[in-house]
């Protein structure tokens, strides 16, 4: 494998798989809920899952899959433009139907896992010159996406916690500390 300053660089295959599994992780963390639950915010600022699941269908299609393949294809180019925190709004995320924006994701993401499967010799490396965040290789993009499945799974691992605590009123420290 190749290394990097002495690190192993993770190939793009790992990376692919991991996105592939985080769709059964994704999908059993978020299936067996009720609407008490995904819609429970533990402060107004907060997202609940219905908004997360909104969050997370709109970014497998119109941010990391698109992007990626943006500057793969055509890394001169502007990047499609996207705004996350006003979609939240603008698509009226908390007015959408929980199990069918579920659904809508985990088709997404086989669909995003079977097209970068389906890559012949990808340019990793293509960047596009952001003027703000600099340089952004494909290859920074499909990490950044493995990174945001991460970050979400933490997200609603900690939201089904603080669920828990409020539901039982229970001391949840034996379990041990958050």
């Amino acid at each position: 494998m190749e290394t990097i300053s002495g690190i192993e660089k993770i190939p793009y295959l790992k990376i692919i798989k991991e996105l592939s599994e985080n769709r059964n992780v994704f999908k059993a963390l978020l299936a067996p809920v009720g609407e008490e639950l995904y819609l429970w915010k533990p402060n107004p600022q907060k997202w609940c899952l219905l908004e997360i699941v909104c969050h997370l269908y709109d970014i497998e299609r119109e941010d990391f899959r698109l992007r990626t393949a943006h500057v793969l294809s055509s890394p001169t180019e502007p990047l499609p433009p996207i705004d996350p925190p006003g979609w939240v709004s603008s698509r009226a995320y908390i007015q959408q139907d929980y199990q069918d924006k579920l659904n809508d994701f985990l088709t997404e993401r086989t669909q995003s896992v079977s097209w970068l499967q389906n890559l012949s010799n990808p340019a990793w490396e293509n960047a596009y010159e952001h003027p703000k965040l600099g340089k952004i290789t494909a290859n920074m993009l499909l990490s950044n996406w493995l990174a945001h499945d991460y970050l979400h799974i933490r997200q609603i691992t900690k939201l089904k916690y603080d669920y828990l605590r409020q539901l039982t009123h229970e001391d949840l420290g034996y379990a041990g500390n958050w």
